[in-house]
């Protein structure tokens, strides 16, 4: 393989870098939009329907328990439904 020469290594480390920032504050934008949402329900608990359910089943298994525990989420694991995270 072929080294790359520095300054294409430095311009592909800074836009990763770049990326990296612009996700982390989409995901900072959408956490904060979320509490605002969990502000305004109040105590109310929420009804998905199946569907929705699924999704969110479908993404909470690719972040993993360990990651779901550390985001305050507006959806709680059930105990009828399935493991997470295995």
């Amino acid at each position: 393989m072929v080294p790359l020469c520095h300054p294409l290594r430095l311009l592909l480390v800074a836009l990763a870098g770049w990326i990296n920032q612009q996700q982390r504050d989409v995901i900072a934008y959408l956490q904060e939009e979320n509490r605002v949402l969990r502000e305004q329900l109040g105590p109310r608990r929420l009804r998905f329907t199946d569907d929705q359910r699924i999704r969110l089943a479908a993404k909470a298994r690719v972040l993993g328990r360990r990651v779901l525990e550390e985001l305050r989420s507006i959806v709680t694991r059930t105990p009828c439904s399935p493991g997470i995270g295995r």
